[in-house]
C-alpha cells in the first residue's frame, strides 16, 4: 500500500512510504526538513515493522512544538494501519 501524508507542525511538508503485505515499512521519504535527520529516520524506518516504527517515533517533540518529523511518520503509519484495517 503506498501512502502519503501532508505533515502538520514542521518543516518537512509532506512523508511518502509503501507498507507491504507483510506490514513492513519501504521507501520513506520527506518532503522538506532537515536532510540528514529526515534520510537517516528513512534509512533506519526501511525494512522494520510499521507498528514498531511508529511505537518508537510517536511522540518525538522537535524544539517544543508538540510534534517532529519523526511523530509525523508515527501519524501516518498510524492512519495507514487504521485505514488498512476497514
Amino acid at each position: 500500500m503506498k501512502c502519503e501524508h501532508i505533515n502538520h507542525g514542521t518543516c518537512s511538508r509532506r512523508v511518502t512510504f509503501e507498507i507491504d503485505a507483510e506490514g513492513i515499512l519501504h521507501n520513506v521519504c520527506f518532503e522538506g526538513g532537515c536532510p540528514g535527520n529526515t534520510a537517516g529516520v528513512a534509512t533506519l524506518a526501511e525494512g522494520r515493522p510499521a507498528h514498531a516504527v511508529a511505537t518508537l517515533l510517536r511522540g518525538t517533540d522537535c524544539r517544543g512544538r508538540g510534534t517532529s518529523c519523526p511523530d509525523q511518520l508515527a501519524i501516518a503509519i498510524d492512519e495507514a494501519l487504521a485505514s488498512s484495517d476497514k
